[in-house]
């Protein structure tokens, strides 16, 4: 999956380029990933690509020429690449908040442009005839969108196939089917006091499955009630729930 991000500051996306699990799928070339840098296309000795917004008020606003261009630039490189579809998302607190759901819709994309803004925002005219979608990670400012940038692109690579080693991992990770994810034990049994449940240690498949939608049916009514209300369950797991105490 190719991805180009528009942003100030390249550099910080070597975390995503070099590390954890999106390092792996870059180095198998599973993704590309490219930065391009929207002065590169500023104009004048200092390649502002910001200015004072119209009307007043405080901060600056990221310029729509030099980020149009930049775009453009994307554009080719995604085709380049064989994208036939790769949409301009805007990281944006006044976006929709990002989901499972919609990282499911991001991985059959070919491609993605992923515009990151500074300052006071991006020049509205260049959001109307250049974005497609913009999106948020939750309701609070940040000082860019470089980090919300690499909240995305991470939640869609270890998505991809192939990527993970384990892809039953990604498969049982909160939000996939609507629930959070059952607690996780691992070595030694016994840690200050507190035992690891016995049914984990059963090598029962069945009833280590119960226990754990059972588990993390209980730890999403608990956490967030909403996703209970909303969620689908198979004829087995609203057996399980009938005869539980939950």
């Amino acid at each position: 999956m190719f991805f180009a991000v528009i942003t100030l500051f390249p550099e910080m996306f070597e975390a995503i380029k070099s590390y954890g699990i999106s390092g792996r799928a870059a180095k198998r070339d599973i993704v590309q990933i490219t930065c391009i840098n929207p002065r590169e296309f500023a104009e004048g000795n200092y390649k502002r690509v910001d200015e004072r917004p119209f009307g007043g008020g405080p901060g600056m606003v990221m310029m729509a020429e030099p980020l149009s261009k930049a775009i453009h630039r994307a554009k080719e490189l995604a085709a380049q690449a064989g994208c036939v579809h790769a949409p301009v998302v805007y990281m944006s607190p006044q976006g929709k908040t990002l989901n499972e759901p919609a990282v499911q819709k991001f991985v059959d994309y070919d491609g993605l442009i992923v515009l990151c803004g500074r300052y006071e925002g991006v020049d509205e005219r260049l959001i109307q005839k250049y974005v497609d979608q913009e999106w948020s990670i939750g309701d609070y400012v940040l000082s860019g969108g470089e980090l919300p940038a690499m909240v995305l692109l991470d939640s869609i690579i270890r998505r991809l196939p192939d990527v993970m080693s384990d892809e039953q991992s990604a498969v049982q990770d909160s939000f996939v089917d609507g629930l959070l994810d059952c607690p996780q034990y691992t070595k030694p049994d016994h840690f200050e006091g507190l035992d690891v449940p016995e049914v984990l240690k059963s090598g029962h498949h069945a009833n280590i499955e119960k226990w754990r939608f059972l588990q993390r049916y209980q730890r999403t009514l608990e956490r967030r009630p909403e996703l209970v209300e909303i969620v689908t369950l198979t004829e087995q797991q609203k057996k399980w729930l009938k005869n539980s105490d939950i």
